[in-house]
């Protein structure tokens, strides 16, 4: 049996009229639904559902068994789960206005059902349900959105969107057709296990469709897992031949990234399994810190990383361990996190979540990690810092290495049993010695336990064995051949010979010019590199030793270094031209004096922010003797000594205010961001509890709405059937004004719209009855029914009975008068008396 797990908040109930409106009674599923109602009010849903669907509706009751072709609806103050196929009840642990029922009901339906679980989520406010399609695609369930322009409110459905787990998103009328076109295609756990699995040969041209596009090569997976991810793509396009879909891949670029991504199957959250979180900062890592050497950094990688919650999470873990055990040292930490999605990728470098992540990050580490905004949580930047996401493939690209922690959760199931084999060795030779491999639940390192050492294997946490099989020097090419054909090289195109240059006598005349004859001279742009050189400037610049740099700090010989910095430093403040006279710079050959210009260009355009410098060599006879170079040279160092040393000590008595005035300013302001802070998680949670309560009364609002327009309907029915009869009716309050009549009784008593609430003896009437008022009141202080045949001004006789209104709570609430006409009875009577007097 199928089971839809439904989800609606704020505006939901007309999407649910719509839902159930247009679902067969007999499709042989069971549907739940769950919608935000007020936990003190009594809720009319079930019976406003049963309205537009003939399937039995009801409300949810502990331990209830689960029956096809019928609706379940949540009951107010409660949490639903399915469990064993029966409905269980809980009180919610969280106060109202953060609750999140949808993503309860949601996550038990994936547990329980896995492959078969349907979720639909429907209009409303938030993102409850967010989460429990993530748990629901995880599982290979099916998760339906309405369309939002659809929605009353459309909060709901586009948070679901946003998650990327949505496989269809139509409106409210339209999803029960898809679900049932969807299940037609995709069988039943028993009738698959009949159908033969397709073989790989069926879906080759997919899988290379898929390497052409994203490089990955599927080839290796499992069979079984590639079919039935197809298949479903498959069935929710109604498409029924794999050479059609096929076709439709090459046609429609946006299904062949949804297909990707579904084999992909990246869905994670936030310490996922908590048991094996706290087994691993209580146990392992303490112990793997504890062995690290004060200079080692420690090194783990998260393999199949996702949107970046689980190496998020691994951060925090070994975050709050570190300082646990070495609060005083900062031990570098450095994660490396990889997948194959670029999408993934980039929502993971930005380290941007839903509010739902309440659910599975403690307040403590939400406080402490995170950086809350008005709809997200924003991992703070030093642990970010500590995490490096990066696109990989497992199956082609070479591992990292010299790691103490390799997370590979729930990936190695998905491929087949010769992969496993040669993914787990090469997890063994990116690990150090007694480093730590951690699997999925349903993972194990099978034969290659001679790898690896279980710490804790009903949790899969494994430690790497020293073996001699990683000695080998062709150990990668044995136990990790290429696994893929596909080149992994882009092709270079070949070089194209240049075009000729125009040349002609006057530019080899000025060329000519230019390098004999001109001085040499650098172009440098803001930061100081080289982005023209003209002449020979080999004896004033010399490239440095190591990776190639061409900043001209670098390359200077000696001697220019210093003097060049502050040349540099005042020509760009000022419009004359910088020189710098007879410095001695050290060559090979010895010392050559060199005079040096340094200008900042403002002009032409294209030379604006460059700065030239221009060497001219000095001549032997200009020179001055030895001795006065020496006592010059020795005169100006010990002035430009002094210079520099009033200098340090300026910069650094402004360097001390400015860190004085900063650090004032910084308390300020981190007094006031704990202020700001305090007051903002406040506003929170006063906002989050009033948009709760105003889905519930927008709940109660649909569902009295629907009982006025019920009870608007009876009135009607009532009016027609007064007006129906042929008895004159009048009906009174406590006061005896008039409540409400039928025409017949406004043909006796003068009576129009505008005289409901007038007394009754202020109505002028045909009756000649003066005691009426009397007798009426008579009646509602006796409760005695009165009962006279009276005349009118027409000569016509009435029977009129006076009697108490008596409501269904047995309340006296005013008298109700009946007119009976009765002249061709006293004509009848009068008539057969005067008969029987002549007889006498």
């Amino acid at each position: 049996m199928r089971i839809v797990g439904i989800g609606a908040s704020a505006g939901g109930l007309h999407a649910l009229e719509e839902f159930f409106g247009h679902t067969p009674p007999d499709t042989g599923m069971a549907f739940i639904v769950v919608q935000h109602l007020d936990p003190t009010q009594k809720t009319l849903l079930p019976e406003l559902l049963q309205r537009f669907t003939e399937m039995p509706v009801q409300e949810a009751q502990q331990n209830m068994q689960i029956t096809p072709n019928a609706v379940y609806v949540i009951p107010p103050n409660k949490e639903l789960r399915l469990q064993d196929g029966t409905l269980r009840l809980t009180a919610p642990e969280e106060p109202r206005g953060r609750r999140l029922p949808i993503d309860v009901l949601f996550s038990s339906l994936a547990s329980a059902c896995n492959t078969q679980a349907i979720a639909v989520v429907l209009s409303g406010m938030g993102n409850d349900g967010t989460l429990g399609i993530q748990a629901i695609k995880a599982t290979g369930g099916l998760a339906l959105v309405q369309q939002p322009d659809t929605a009353e409110f459309d909060a709901l459905p586009l948070s679901a969107i946003a998650s990327g787990c949505a496989d269809i998103i139509a409106p409210a009328s339209e999803l029960p057709a898809r679900i049932l076109a969807f299940i037609t295609k995709v069988p039943e756990p028993s009738e698959h296990a009949e159908k033969p699995i397709r073989s790989m040969e069926f879906i080759e041209p997919i899988i290379q469709l898929l390497q052409k596009n994203f490089r990955h090569d599927f080839s290796l997976y499992k069979p079984s897992t590639l079919s039935r991810r197809i298949e479903r793509r498959m069935a929710i396009h109604d498409v029924s031949d794999l050479a059609e879909y096929a076709r439709y891949l090459e046609e429609n670029s946006q299904e062949i990234q949804l297909l990707f991504k579904e084999l992909l199957i990246g869905v994670t959250n936030f310490f996922r399994d908590s048991e094996i979180w706290d087994y691993l900062s209580e146990h392992v890592l303490p112990q793997m810190v504890a062995a690290a050497t004060p200079d080692q950094k420690l090194r783990a990688w998260v393999v199949g990383c996702s949107t970046g919650e689980e190496a998020y999470s691994l951060a925090m873990v070994l975050i709050e361990v570190l300082e646990l055990l070495h609060p005083d040292q900062d031990i570098p930490l450095q994660i490396f996190a990889s997948d194959l999605n670029p999408e993934a990728i980039a929502t993971a470098g930005r380290g941007q979540y839903s509010l739902a992540i309440e659910k599975d990050v403690s307040e403590e580490r939400l406080s402490r990690f995170f950086t809350r905004h008005d709809t997200y949580y924003q991992i703070i930047k030093p642990v970010r810092d500590k995490v490096l996401f990066a696109l990989h493939d497992v199956i082609l690209d070479p591992p990292f290495t010299k790691l103490d922690l390799i997370c590979c959760r729930n990936l190695l199931i998905y491929f087949d049993p010769m992969l496993q084999r040669r993914l787990l060795p090469l997890f063994h030779y990116s690990l150090r010695n007694h480093g730590v491999l951690m699997l999925g639940h349903s993972e194990t390192v099978g034969r290659l336990n001679h790898l690896f050492a279980p710490l804790e294997s009903k949790m899969r946490i494994y430690r790497r064995l020293e073996h001699e099989s990683i000695r080998a020097p062709n150990f990668l090419l044995k136990s990790f051949p290429p696994l893929s054909t596909s080149s992994k090289e882009q092709p270079v195109p070949a070089p194209t010979a240049p075009s000729p240059a125009t040349d002609n006598l006057q530019n080899s005349a000025d060329r000519l010019l230019l390098q004999v004859y001109s001085p040499a001279a650098v172009v440098l742009n803001q930061n100081a590199d080289i982005v023209y050189i003209s002449g020979r400037t080999g004896k004033y610049l010399e490239p440095a030793a190591g990776k190639a740099n061409w900043n001209i700090h670098a390359m200077a010989r000696e001697g220019l270094r210093l003097p060049l910095f502050n040349a540099l430093k005042q020509a760009v403040s000022q419009q004359e031209p910088v020189e710098l006279h007879n410095l001695e710079v050290q060559t090979g050959t010895g010392i050559q004096h060199v005079d040096v210009t340094v200008q900042a260009l403002r002009e032409p355009p294209a030379m604006k922010d460059k700065i030239i410098v221009v060497f001219r060599d000095v001549a032997v006879a200009a020179r001055p003797n030895r001795k006065k170079r020496s006592s010059l040279t020795t005169a100006n160092l010990e002035a430009e000594i002094l210079q520099y040393q009033h200098e340090i000590e300026r910069l650094s008595e402004e360097a001390r205010l400015s860190r004085e005035e900063l650090e004032a300013a910084n308390e300020a302001l981190q007094s006031t961001n704990e202020e700001l802070q305090s007051a903002n998680e406040e506003l929170t949670t006063s906002k989050e509890e009033m948009q709760s309560m105003n889905e519930e009364l927008q709940t109660i609002n649909s569902e009295l709405q629907a009982k006025l327009d019920d009870l608007a309907l009876a009135q009607s029915d009532m009016q027609n059937v007064l007006n129906s009869i042929e008895i004159a009716i009048l009906f009174l309050d406590q006061n005896l004004n008039v409540r409400r009549y039928t025409s017949r009784a406004a043909s006796i008593i003068s009576l129009r719209e505008s005289d409901v609430g007038r007394p009754l003896k202020e109505l002028t009437t045909i009756l000649e009855y003066p005691d009426l008022d009397k007798d009426a009141r008579k009646t509602l202080e006796t409760l005695v029914v009165c009962e006279k045949q009276v005349t009118t001004s027409e000569g016509r006789w009435f029977s009129i009975r006076i009697m108490p209104y008596r409501r269904l709570d047995n309340v006296i609430d005013g008298a109700v008068m009946t007119m009976v006409d009765i002249t061709d009875t006293k004509n009848l009577e009068s008539s057969l008396r005067g008969e029987s007097g002549s007889k006498r």
